[in-house]
This record gives C-alpha cells, sequence and structure tokens, in this order.
C-alpha cells in the first residue's frame, strides 16, 4: 500500500498487524439526485453478490447491500453504478467460488454500469503487470449485461448536468475520478489515486501503481484544482476518515482540514 516509503515511516500512519497487513476501508458514495440513486465504487469486487453463510459460526460482516438498506434502499434501487476502474480483489471465500465455476450474479439487476473507455480497453486485454487483478467473469458479465456504458470524455449523458469526469492513468490506465457539483463545493471520488490521508503526500505511492512517477502529477493537479475551487475529497480507502478539505501550506504541502469520519446527506 505504501510502495517504496519506508516501513520505519508508514508504521507510524497505520499500525500492521503481526504479517504486516493493515485495517482499510471499503468505501461507496451514494449520489441521491433527480429522484436517481447513482452509486460509486473504486474497483468492480463489490458487485458481486455475497455468498450464502452456510453455517452461524461463520463472521458476518456488514456488506454493502446492508448499507444501503440503511438508507431505505435494495439493490432495485440503484439505477446507476459508477466504476472508478474493474479491478477486484476478492475475499477468498469469493476467490474459491469463482474458481470452483460458482461466480455469484453482479448486484444492481437494473443499474447502468459506468467506466472509463481507456480503462475498459486495459481490462479486455489485460497486461502482465495487473492481469491478476482483473477477474474475467466479471469483466464478461459486465459486458454481456446490455447495461454497460462507456465514457471517454469529461462527460456522461446519462449523469446528465452536474457531473464531471477526471482521468488517471497513474495506477491503473483510464481510471475515472468523477466529481459532483454540490451547493457547498464540488465533491470528488478519489478512487485509487488518493485512497487516504496518507497519500496526501506526493512522493507516497503504491507497489500497484502502473506509472508512480506520473500518478504524483496526477495527484498534484487535481489537489491544486480542489484547493482553488474550496472542493472536497472522499476517500475510498482510508479507515478513520471519510471525506476532507484540501489546504497547500507554505512548504508546499498538501494538508487535510474540515474532516469527516463519516457521511450523510447533510455532510455534502
Amino acid at each position: 500500500m505504501f510502495g517504496k516509503t519506508p516501513r520505519q515511516l508508514w508504521v507510524d500512519w497505520i499500525k500492521p498487524d503481526q504479517d504486516n497487513l493493515v485495517d482499510l476501508a471499503s468505501r461507496g458514495l451514494l449520489v441521491q439526485q433527480g429522484g436517481r440513486n447513482i452509486l460509486i465504487l473504486a474497483g468492480a469486487g463489490a458487485l458481486l453478490a455475497p455468498l450464502r453463510r452456510t453455517c452461524n459460526c461463520q463472521k458476518h460482516t456488514s456488506g454493502l447491500l446492508e448499507n444501503l438498506a440503511q438508507h431505505g434502499l435494495t439493490e432495485d434501487d440503484i439505477s446507476a453504478v459508477v466504476l472508478t476502474h474493474v479491478h477486484a480483489q476478492l475475499s477468498p471465500e469469493l476467490c474459491a467460488a469463482v474458481k470452483d465455476g460458482n461466480t455469484p450474479r453482479l448486484l444492481f439487476p437494473s443499474a447502468q454500469y459506468i467506466t472509463g473507455a481507456r480503462h475498459w480497453s486495459r481490462a479486455c486485454h489485460n497486461h502482465p503487470h495487473d492481469r491478476s487483478l482483473f477477474v474475467r467473469q466479471i469483466v464478461h458479465r459486465l459486458e454481456s449485461s446490455g447495461r454497460l456504458v462507456l465514457v471517454d470524455g469529461t462527460r456522461c449523458d446519462e449523469l446528465g448536468d452536474g457531473w464531471q469526469f477526471h482521468f488517471s492513468d497513474g495506477y491503473t490506465p483510464g481510471q475515472l475520478i468523477p466529481e459532483i457539483t454540490m451547493p457547498g463545493g464540488p465533491v470528488v471520488f478519489a478512487g485509487d489515486l488518493i485512497p487516504g490521508t496518507h497519500w496526501l503526500r506526493l512522493d507516497v505511492t503504491t507497489a500497484n501503481d502502473r506509472n508512480p512517477e506520473g500518478l504524483v502529477g496526477e495527484k498534484e493537479r487535481l489537489l491544486d484544482h480542489l484547493v482553488a475551487c474550496g472542493g472536497r475529497l472522499v476517500f475510498s480507502s482510508d479507515p478513520e476518515i471519510a471525506m476532507i478539505k484540501v489546504m497547500r501550506d507554505r512548504q508546499s504541502r498538501y494538508l487535510p482540514f474540515d474532516s469527516h469520519r463519516a457521511l450523510s446527506r447533510f455532510d455534502c
């Protein structure tokens, strides 16, 4: 998660366990607009329906559907799912099911699936660098759904006004970074370009980034944009903080302020 950043440094940010693993969030963003429910996800792993528990002794964790239910929504209420990219890092149980030919269905049967055109080309024609991050069964099901929408510009007709897109190639080619216009300033879902507060540092990248040097420039341009417009940044993986505003100090470092640990419609 921290690329070439020395362990002595990042261990003070997020404490690892004995196996050097760290806790991360898996956070989506629900946008309710004009009677529509639009879900933004960093990756496609959450699109697979959860497996049924075979016994009560299995640990149950709250998933995407349970979180939507807290807002009075079912998967049929979602009209669009914006995928920043279609990488999928699955649980061991889901990996085993896919390997055995028992791939669960895709969630959100009424939704359009929206992702970047250039990234979709990468998903269909993998490179050895990130081939393991694409689940072939998910890619095929998205393609055959008849509801796949590919974005190759800053706008998307299916989402309409109030939405624009930034693109990032540093983590994966054509990663889609959505920006939503809001009365209190725009909200940007950073996906895996800036997964959490510690990655606000320009020199902090991850081992999965295909082009770390290019990613640094992309981060700087996006953060300068947010500083200039007073926008807010939503993190997909930060275990403690969901959304921040960004400032730049005299040493040109990007610093978070006005942090939110959780989001509600009132925050935005």
